[in-house]
C-alpha cells in the first residue's frame, strides 16, 4: 500500500512550504511499517500560523464578526466535506494508531460533522446577548465574545473526535485556531485541513502545525495565542498550567483518569456485556475516561470476576480493520512497553491474572497486547492508581455500596465511570456520590450536549454542551445610558 506523503502545511488558508526541512514520519503500528509523512512544524511555523490566526481574528469584518448564522452556513459546509472525507479519515486513523475500524467509522468518521452543525446551531439558537436591571433603575447590556486565537492541543488515541471537541466549539464562537496533531497521528490532521479548505473556511481561521512536545510548549507560550485547550496526560497538563497561570491565560486541560466501573450486587453483566466491554476497554484501553478499576461485591465477587474475565478472553485481537476485530495493536512500541511493564507489575504485587498478560499467539508483527484482567486488587495497587491506558483491568472487591463509593473516591483522578444495576433509580443514587466530572449507569457514552471534563488530576474545564461553546467566549458587560 502507497504510504501518505505531504510536502507542505496548512496556514492562512493555503498549503505553505514549513520553514524547516525535517519530516514527521508515521509508523503504523499494525505493519510496523511507515504509513506516510508531513513536514515537521518548527518555532517559525508557529509564528506564521499564529500570526495567521491573529490577522483572522482582528479583521474588522472577518470571522469574528460575522453573524451566527453566516457562521453557520460554513460549519454546514464543513461539516459536509468532513463528511465525504469520513472513510478516510477512519482508515487513516486506524492505519496510525491501531483503532479497531468499527470504532473508527462511528467516532472519527461521524462524530467532528456532529459537533459542527451542533456549535453552529448553538449559536444561532442561544441568546448571546441580554439586557439585565441594574440597582437605581440602571441596565446592563451582557454579551459573549469570542475569546480570540486559540492554541488546540490534541493527543493520538481519538485523534478527530478530540480535535472536534475544540475546534468545533471555537469555530462557532468566531475564535481562529492553530492546531498541534500528535506525531503519531498527523496523517488525519491533513485531511481536516482539506475539508476546511474545501468548505471555503476564510485563511487564517484554521493552521495545523504539527510537532513534538517542544513545538507544543512553544505554541502554548506564544504571545499571540489568546486561550489554550489540550487533552494529553495529567504531567503535560501541570507543565501548560503552569505557563498559562504566569501568562494568566484561560486554559482548558482534560487530562488522565483511573474510573470505576461499580457493579452492585443485582447487575447482570452478562446482559450487558458489550456495554461493558466499551465502558472498560474500548479503542484497544486507549481512552482517558476508561472504567480500569472493576468494583465488585464480595458477596459475587467471583461470579463477576469469571463474567469480566470471560468478556476480555472472549475478544478477537488481530487486525484492526477487520469489522470483526474487538482489540487491535498499541499506537506505538513504546506504549507497547509501558503497558507490558504495568503488567509486570501486577504480577510482581501479587495481583492474580485471570486472562491475557502476553501477546496474542501468532501475530507476529505488530505492537499487540492480550486484554488482560487481574483480580484480587487493592485499591493502593500500583496498577489500581496509575493510568496504564492499554487493555488491562485491575477487578477489585468491596463490602457495601458505601465502601464502593469510597474506593471509587479513593483515587487522583476524577474523569469518568460507571454504575452497573438492574434498578436504574439506584444506579443514579450512587452516581451522586461519585466524585468525578462524568459517570455513566449501564453504558458509558460522551453526548454533544451535556459536559465532559473532570476534577482532582483529570483535569480544568468542561468540553461539550453549551459549557463547552462557553470556554471559548468571555463575557463583556456595557452599562448602559439611563
Amino acid at each position: 500500500m502507497p504510504t501518505i506523503d505531504y510536502d507542505a502545511l496548512y496556514i492562512g488558508g493555503r498549503w505553505q512550504t514549513p520553514v524547516g526541512e525535517s519530516t514527521i514520519t508515521v509508523i503504523s503500528p499494525i505493519t510496523e511499517q511507515p504509513a506516510g509523512s508531513v513536514p515537521r512544524g518548527t518555532e517559525g511555523d508557529v509564528d506564521a500560523a499564529v500570526a495567521a490566526a491573529r490577522a483572522a481574528f482582528d479583521d474588522p469584518g472577518g470571522w469574528s464578526t460575522w453573524t451566527p448564522q453566516r457562521r453557520l452556513s460554513v460549519l454546514e459546509a464543513f461539516a459536509v466535506e468532513l463528511e465525504r472525507r469520513g472513510p478516510e479519515t477512519a482508515r487513516r486513523v486506524t492505519l496510525q494508531n491501531g483503532m479497531p475500524t468499527t470504532v473508527a467509522h462511528a467516532i472519527e468518521a461521524g462524530f467532528p460533522a456532529i459537533l459542527m452543525r451542533y456549535y453552529g446551531g448553538l449559536m444561532v439558537d442561544g441568546d448571546q446577548e441580554e439586557i439585565r436591571p441594574g440597582m437605581g433603575g440602571g441596565r446592563t447590556r451582557v454579551t459573549r465574545e469570542p475569546i480570540g486565537v486559540v492554541a488546540a492541543i490534541v493527543p493520538w488515541n481519538v485523534p478527530q473526535g478530540i480535535t472536534a471537541l475544540k475546534l468545533a466549539p471555537a469555530l462557532a464562537a468566531g475564535c481562529s485556531v492553530v492546531l498541534k496533531p500528535a506525531e503519531e497521528t498527523v496523517l488525519d490532521a491533513f485531511l481536516l485541513a482539506e475539508s476546511a479548505a474545501a468548505a471555503g473556511l476564510p485563511p487564517g481561521v484554521l493552521n495545523v502545525v504539527p510537532g513534538g512536545r517542544e513545538l507544543g510548549a512553544y505554541l502554548v507560550g506564544h504571545p499571540g495565542v489568546d486561550k489554550v485547550s489540550f487533552t494529553g496526560s495529567t504531567a503535560a497538563g501541570r507543565a501548560i498550567g503552569r505557563t498559562c497561570g504566569e501568562l494568566l491565560r484561560p486554559v482548558t486541560l482534560e487530562l488522565g483518569g483511573k474510573s470505576a466501573a461499580i457493579v452492585l450486587d443485582d447487575a447482570d453483566l452478562d446482559m450487558r456485556m458489550e456495554s461493558f466491554f466499551a465502558a472498560t476497554m474500548m479503542n484497544n484501553g486507549q481512552i482517558c475516561w476508561l472504567g480500569t478499576r472493576v468494583l465488585a461485591p464480595r458477596s459475587r465477587y467471583g461470579r463477576v470476576v469469571d463474567a469480566v474475565t470471560d468478556m476480555a478472553r472472549s475478544r478477537v485481537v488481530g487486525d484492526p480493520f477487520d469489522p470483526a476485530v474487538h482489540v487491535g495493536p498499541l499506537v506505538s512500541a513504546r506504549q507497547r512497553e509501558r503497558v507490558e511493564g504495568y503488567i509486570a507489575v501486577g504480577r510482581q504485587d501479587g495481583a492474580r491474572l485471570t486472562t491475557g498478560g502476553g501477546r496474542p499467539a501468532g501475530v507476529d508483527r505488530g505492537w499487540y497486547v492480550e486484554p488482560t484482567v487481574f483480580a484480587d486488587v487493592d485499591n493502593s495497587a500500583r496498577i489500581a492508581r496509575e493510568e496504564i491506558f492499554g487493555p488491562v483491568l485491575s477487578v477489585i472487591p468491596y463490602d457495601t455500596v458505601a465502601d464502593a463509593i469510597a474506593i471509587a473516591n479513593d483515587s487522583d483522578y476524577g474523569l469518568g465511570g460507571s454504575v452497573w444495576t438492574e434498578d436504574p433509580d439506584r444506579g443514579a443514587e450512587v452516581a451522586r456520590g461519585i466524585r468525578s466530572g462524568t459517570v455513566g449507569i449501564n453504558a458509558y457514552s460522551n453526548d454533544p450536549h451535556s459536559p465532559f471534563g473532570g476534577v482532582k488530576a483529570s483535569g480544568l474545564g468542561r468540553e461539550l454542551g453549551p459549557e463547552g461553546l462557553h470556554s471559548y467566549q468571555f463575557p463583556k458587560s456595557v452599562y448602559l445610558d439611563n
